[in-house]
């Protein structure tokens, strides 16, 4: 199998300046695995398999200077010599060697077909000649809601499926997130290599994690060059839709920006509104009395002016650790007011520039982008989901749950050590009693160095109510501030927002739900509800890592799989059995007692108030691949065709 290259990855390379410079900057088990791959040396993998550590052993990586010398001369003199390197797929066994020593553990041979789609070593599923792209019927149309990640995964694939669909956007560009959140310091905790398409790798990203604007210049660009932006109506709302039974279609009410009101007609929807589209203003009391600048991080606006004022910021979550110190320079002070706190995991190196030879190596040296997001995906995704699952044996009442867990919370408590040691007072407020992964943790990017600084306040008080030009905490202390910026989160429950989804006998999902109880088949269907698919739906979330892109492109693969499906036998809709979607549910929710999101101590969105895991995938991101592949047909009620006598009577 062989996968085509670009212009620049084309052998040989000059032996110039630049090629030294991007081999002397390249991540060695990168460029390790990068040049077996190419050289099939296998002598070199025995050399180095013992100074390569998995993340999780506790040791450090560390290749000795002579062996590092050599493993870069055979890399020049294999991409500098013409006809010598091997451009074709390795066979499964020499990639799961070489994936194994490159991580310094085994990596399961189960685990290859979809290492080679995500990383971008293998070819793409190519719908473009498939059956049903010859058989849609005139006037088949899908509707998308939502241009944000998934949304365009969605576009993208649906026109090379050569499917009619459309596009509506509430705001006035793509990028979903990307677009509204804005606050300064604004970006992702995914590395940015992982935390984009699969069948789009960018070699382009300035830095390991990408900041906010440039995640969104990407999905931009994303949606120029698969050509779907003709596909997309923005500035428009979905208001709601309705199954009409006796047409097999959906009914969608939409308002555009002029307030024009229209009706659109969909065989299918998929709604992928994101759960990170509703913000939750917290149910302080007095919040609205306060006289000064009021701004959520979600709805940031850019002409606040926080020069020189007293700060206050609710919460200690990921936006917080991203906009207190990108403000904390400019602010006269900064009073952080924490509920609880979150695990921090040391991130300085994310903001660190991609040193230019790293980008060089990865526009020029052939599969070396591929193998470094394969290494992004098995340490930070994946191969954490051990520190997931409870030991039977282990402590309850321990703040871990493992001895794996248990060595990532040292890891974790180290950092906090050498940052604050000396400050007992910190330590105490900033070391979570609950295990590393019960809810979301924080990149710590200058986050607890922050508390250092002679203008920043850590106040765990709970806040008793606002005042117009202050914050009283339940201690009596009243805190002066210029200005509050809410870092409060999102109303991830609320799966369905706003919107009233009329499915068949006039059910609407939205009152199923209600505000924090979604039930759903697979995380993205539900009986009633036919040709409806709600992506990031209950029990999708990749809560162990990196893998929203992953989830989604799984997700819409399987979106494909059902809509193929419908066109090849030529009946009108799907939709899950009462039976399929309680054995689903009952399959992840027998699961939730081993995992730590059930801990005592784990309190987080990933629960509902009574304390059902609503959000995570208990599984790992590979069993939902793969299990994504294909509908399960015995699962499903299919609609056939009414004939047109009886849709006469």
């Amino acid at each position: 199998m062989t996968v085509a290259l670009t212009e620049d990855q084309k052998l040989p390379l000059a032996e110039d300046q630049a090629l030294r410079d991007a081999l002397a900057a390249a991540d060695l088990p990168t460029l390790l695995m990068t040049y077996v791959h190419l050289s099939r040396d296998m002598a070199l993998l025995d050399k180095f398999q013992p100074h390569v550590h998995a993340l999780s052993s506790g040791k450090q990586t560390a290749v000795p200077d002579d062996l590092a010398a050599e493993l870069r001369e055979k890399m020049r003199a294999l991409l500098t010599s013409p006809n010598e390197a091997d451009l074709t797929i390795p066979e499964p066994a020499l990639l799961q060697r070489i994936m194994s020593v490159g991580m310094g553990e085994p990596v399961s041979k189960e685990f290859i077909p979809l290492l080679l789609e995500q990383s971008g070593l293998g070819p793409q599923h190519d719908r473009s000649h498939r059956p049903a792209r010859q058989q849609i019927p005139q006037g088949f149309k899908v509707l998308i809601i939502g241009a944000g990640i998934s949304g365009l995964a969605a576009a993208i694939k649906l026109k090379e499926g050569g499917y009619d669909f459309e596009v509506i956007e509430k705001n006035s560009e793509v990028g979903g997130t990307w677009w509204v959140a804005r606050y300064p310091g604004a970006g992702v905790d995914t590395p940015s290599h992982f935390y984009s398409y699969s069948f789009a790798l960018n070699p382009e990203w300035s830095t390991y994690r990408p900041r906010g604007r440039e995640m969104l210049d990407y999905l931009i660009r994303a949606s120029h060059s698969y050509g779907v932006r003709d596909h997309i109506h923005f500035e428009t709302e979905v208001l709601g839709m309705r199954w009409i039974e006796d047409e097999q279609v959906w009914e969608v009410e939409l308002n555009d920006k002029h307030g024009g009101k229209s009706t659109v007609r969909a065989n299918a929807v998929i709604n992928a509104h994101g759960r990170l589209s509703r913000w939750v203003w917290p149910k302080i009391e007095g919040l609205k009395d306060f006289e000064g600048p009021l701004v959520h991080t979600a709805e940031w606006d850019p002409d606040l002016d926080l020069k020189g004022k007293r700060v206050a910021m609710v919460g200690t979550g990921a936006s917080a650790a991203q906009c207190g110190p990108a403000i904390v320079d400019e602010v006269e002070h900064l009073t952080v007011f924490m509920r609880s706190g979150h695990w921090v995991v040391p991130s300085e190196w994310a903001a660190a520039k991609v040193p230019e030879g790293v980008q060089w190596a990865m526009r020029h040296i052939p599969f070396y982008l591929a193998w470094f997001r394969f290494g992004i995906y098995w340490t930070g995704s994946d191969g954490l989901y051990s520190n997931l699952i409870k030991d039977p044996e282990w402590p309850a009442e321990s703040p871990s749950v493992s001895l794996v867990n248990e060595r990532l919370r040292k890891f974790c408590m180290s950092n906090l050590e050498a940052k604050l040691g000396d400050r007992p007072d910190l330590m105490e407020k900033l070391t979570p009693d609950c295990p590393v992964f019960s809810k979301r943790i924080v990149m710590d990017t200058n986050w607890l160095t922050m508390f250092r600084r002679d203008n920043v306040t850590l106040e765990t008080a709970g806040i008793e109510r606002v005042l117009p030009g202050a914050i009283r905490t339940a201690d009596g202390t009243e805190h002066r501030v210029d200005a509050i910026i809410l870092a409060t989160g999102y109303d991830v429950a609320r799966m369905a927002g706003w919107l009233d989804i009329i499915g068949r006998d006039g059910v609407n999902l939205r009152e199923l739900w209600g505000d924090e109880d979604p039930v759903g088949y697979f995380g993205l269907m539900v009986p009633g509800f036919p040709n409806y698919f709600h992506i990031m739906g209950p029990n999708a979330g990749p809560n162990h890592g990196a893998g929203v892109n992953l989830m989604a492109e799984a997700q819409v693969h399987y979106i494909l799989e059902c809509l193929d499906h419908l066109v090849e036998t030529g009946a009108s809709a799907m939709e899950p059995t009462e039976d399929a979607n309680a054995t689903f549910n009952d399959r992840v929710q027998g699961q939730m007692p081993k995992m730590i999101w059930t801990h005592p101590k784990a309190n987080s969105y990933y629960k509902n108030s009574k304390g059902r895991v609503i959000g995570s995938w208990p599984f790992r991101m590979l069993d939902y691949w793969n299990e994504s592949r294909e509908p399960k047909l015995d699962d499903f009620v299919i609609h056939e065709k009414a004939t047109a006598e009886e849709t006469a009577a």
